[in-house]
């Protein structure tokens, strides 16, 4: 019969609940700035080019969308196998996975607590019993005895104000933070990467081209120092040329050094050890520069950037706090039964005679705390605000992000285009004066000296070379990696 007055009970109370309020502000979602384009000045339909293949012009689709595995737009395949195994592989993701995992069970934990909590609680106490505690006499003897119980305990928090929906809530932001937080995190490493394959291909090319300059200049400095033994040429021309080749030189440790250390960088971005990896060796040739260059819109910015969704997932956060907050300065209800046999025979235990059963609410409002309850909810609009203020500022940093690398395309193409004309017009010379040398018309001192320039041309050119392919990685970077278009993204 009492459990059928408590079923009874509780449709009459989950009703109350459902109709109470809840307190604290509900969250909006921020307004996407209000801009149609990312640079001061319009972007143009194009960067420059040149004519030659390191050269090619790169056309801006304004609106186009971004693949979710953007680096394959370079066409290297070596690159695609190693992207797929750092994203495996990882320490960094998993941590990030494992991150995400804590957040969703701690929220369906948090989401127990709309339920009533039910525990079953059995004893068995043997207690030796006093009159004096009630009062009696000393004289009556004291008695001891077994007490058993067995019952069932109810007991639900009415949550009137919402203060636990709005823990609810919060909680569901945290996983909702921690999920584009794994986003950034599998972004992140596809960039670096990405631009640490592009400049181990710029430091082998820088590498070669080196150490054909210092060839080119030994044997020069050797013809210069027969020369001067036989009287042709001054000493300080010799000693110029001399400091000049061990100049050179100097340049080569550091590019070497460079080197081992951007394939020792690869080889933790793929998970391994660098005395364990076995990884491509990357050259220019291997890539291709993409031709169109995908540009969301602005106003899709904020809701393609990992970083962005991740502080408002973190500003909804501190929204649903306040809420918490506000509903704890209000009356908390509570309402408990019991329901079992307690007996001091075991046998007894299931005789309907020993059966005991309660039922109880209370109500519990704050009067006072010393200001405890005051402060917290000021200071959760106070957490509020500094999340709101993150959140532009982030917002703000995703658009000079992007910015920044449009105009870093624009330069980087018009640096190749003269690297790349340089670069022909040093060659043309070398083979012109090659030529001349062959027919007498050109000493070897000069033909040296005209290989040295190209050598040269080819260092800078490698360099153009690989910060535009960084800054193509960086724009789509920039624009969000493309994870919306991931299969099962929502």
């Amino acid at each position: 019969m009492q459990m059928r007055i408590t079923a009874r009970l509780m449709p009459p109370l989950l009703a109350v609940l459902l109709g109470g309020c809840t307190v604290g502000p509900d969250f909006l979602r921020p307004a996407a700035p209000v801009t149609d384009h990312y640079t001061a000045s319009p972007l143009p339909a194009k960067t420059k080019g040149a004519n030659s293949a390191e050269g090619e012009e790169q056309i801006f689709v304004t609106g186009q969308d971004l693949p979710a595995d953007w680096w394959k737009l370079f066409h290297c395949e070596a690159l695609n196998g190693l992207v797929q195994q750092a994203l495996a592989k990882s320490p960094g993701v998993a941590a990030a996975e494992a991150t995400l995992r804590q957040a969703r069970e701690n929220s369906k934990a948090q989401d127990g607590a709309v339920f009533p909590q039910i525990d079953l609680n059995a004893s068995d106490t043997r207690e030796k019993f006093s009159a004096a505690g009630f009062g009696q006499a000393l004289a009556i003897p004291p008695s001891i005895f077994n007490l058993y119980n067995a019952s069932v305990n109810i007991s639900y928090n009415l949550d009137l104000f919402g203060g636990t929906r709005r823990a609810i809530e919060g909680s569901a932001a945290e996983v909702e933070y921690q999920s584009y937080e794994l986003k950034a995190a599998h972004l992140a490493l596809v960039s670096n990467l990405t631009t640490t394959a592009f400049k181990e291909a710029a430091l082998r090319g820088q590498l070669e081209a080196t150490r054909g300059m210092i060839d080119a200049q030994g044997k020069q400095l050797s013809i210069m120092e027969k020369q001067l033994a036989l009287g042709g040429t001054a000493r300080a021309d010799v000693i110029a040329e001399r400091k000049q080749f061990e100049q050179t030189k100097e340049t080569l440790p550091p590019i070497e050094k460079g080197l081992e250390q951007a394939r020792n960088q690869l080889a933790v971005y793929a998970g391994k050890l660098p005395s364990e990896s076995n990884l491509p060796k990357f050259q220019l040739a291997d890539f291709t520069l993409p031709r169109k260059l995908p540009v969301s819109l602005p106003s899709s910015l904020v809701r393609q950037r990992p970083d962005i969704r991740a502080a408002e997932a973190k500003l909804h956060e501190a929204s649903a706090e306040i809420g918490v907050a506000t509903a704890n300065l209000f009356p908390q209800f509570k309402i408990s039964a019991a329901y079992g046999p307690e007996t001091t025979e075991a046998h007894e235990l299931f005789n309907s005679h020993s059966i005991v059963w309660s039922l109880a609410g209370s109500v519990t409002q704050p009067l006072f705390h010393g200001g405890e309850l005051k402060a917290k909810r000021r200071a959760a609009k106070a957490a509020y605000d500094q999340a709101a203020a993150n959140y532009r500022q982030t917002v703000l940093q995703a658009f000079q992000n992007v910015a920044d690398t449009l105009k870093a395309l624009e330069a980087d193409a018009r640096t190749l285009e003269a690297c790349a004309a340089a670069n022909t017009q040093a060659k043309a010379a070398w083979k012109i004066t090659k030529q001349q040398n062959n027919l007498g018309g050109a000493s070897n001192l000069t033909l040296l000296d005209a290989r040295r320039q190209y050598q040269q041309t080819r260092f800078d050119l490698a360099q153009a070379q690989a910060a535009r392919l960084a800054d193509t990685a960086a724009l789509f970077s920039a624009l969000g990696g493309g994870w919306w278009n991931q299969r099962g993204t929502q």
